[in-house]
């Protein structure tokens, strides 16, 4: 069936010009911590390109302060798991490749300098070939 041939008449698209207040609504929900300008603006059925100007613009007007993410209090963390970076100390094995290769009953170790690490991936490829 050829659908060009048939005419739809819809009328005019309009430009939608939107409040103040809704401006101002949209823009601080994207600036709530975890939401997105996407799903900020496909909640408000808006593009997201429009509510991202509509940020942009008010930050450079100064109308909204960025917030401060909150800092969780010590009695919220308690059964939590968190992030603790931990410094290692650098030793003398870290600069060498260990490979270890089974099989059957065979085991065959190789140690490389890291300083050699091509030459290495290179045997390697050799021997899986």
């Amino acid at each position: 069936m050829n659908t060009t041939d048939q005419a739809v008449s819809i009328g005019r698209r309009r430009r939608r010009r939107h409040s103040a207040a809704f401006k101002a609504e949209a823009v601080a929900a994207c600036r709530q911590p975890g939401v997105s300008i996407a799903a900020a603006a496909l909640s408000r059925g808006l593009n997201a390109n429009l509510l991202r100007r509509w940020v942009v613009e008010a930050e450079r007007a100064g109308a909204i302060a960025l917030p401060a993410w909150p800092t969780p209090s010590s009695d919220a963390l308690e059964g939590t798991r968190s992030f603790v970076p931990i410094a290692l100390a650098s030793s003398a094995t870290e600069s060498v490749i260990r490979i270890e290769v089974r099989r059957g009953s065979s085991t065959v170790k190789v140690q490389w300098p890291v300083t050699a690490a091509r030459e290495c991936a290179l045997l390697v490829r050799e021997l899986v070939r």
